[in-house]
């Protein structure tokens, strides 16, 4: 059941150059990129919006909405910000070395994150092993970046 999740991943990995390259073409028409990245927030909003309605998804209480620490309510911004520097990375550097360095930061966070549970994830300990990967897809962005 697991592989269906990577599955997933690896679709949705698919799709973050494709959303960069059509978020790049809406920056063109728009004339700029913090235009193109709310344009591109507004229409997800409103796709969000509809499919809440149309599956009859029952409205979060105050007192749930409540309950959520302050820096759960950041992610926005946090997708805001990763919106706008995929837009302008793609223009300036190319889907490539940008999904390469987008990913190489990923998982140094991620390294953090997971070995010392921030952010409510579980804690998984860094290992000589989960570096080592990191460290290979680091020399896989210098390849793409230089190639």
């Amino acid at each position: 059941m697991k592989w269906i999740y990577l599955l997933f991943a690896l679709a949705a990995g698919a799709m973050m150059p494709v959303q960069a390259g059509i978020n790049l073409r809406l920056r063109g028409s728009l004339g700029d990129p913090v235009w193109a990245a709310a344009a591109s927030f507004g229409v997800g909003t409103v796709v969000l919006i509809v499919y809440l309605l149309v599956s009859r998804t029952p409205v979060p209480s105050l007192g749930m909405a409540s309950s959520a620490p302050a820096w759960a309510w950041t992610g926005g911004a946090l997708g805001a910000f990763f919106v706008f520097a995929s837009i302008v990375l793609a223009g300036q550097i190319g889907a490539t070395s940008m999904m390469a360095w987008l990913l190489v930061g990923q998982l140094v966070a991620s390294l953090a994150l997971d070995h010392y549970g921030l952010v409510g994830y579980q804690v998984h300990a860094v290992s000589w092993p989960r570096v080592f990967g990191v460290c290979l897809l680091l020399v896989g962005a210098l390849l793409v970046n230089k190639y």
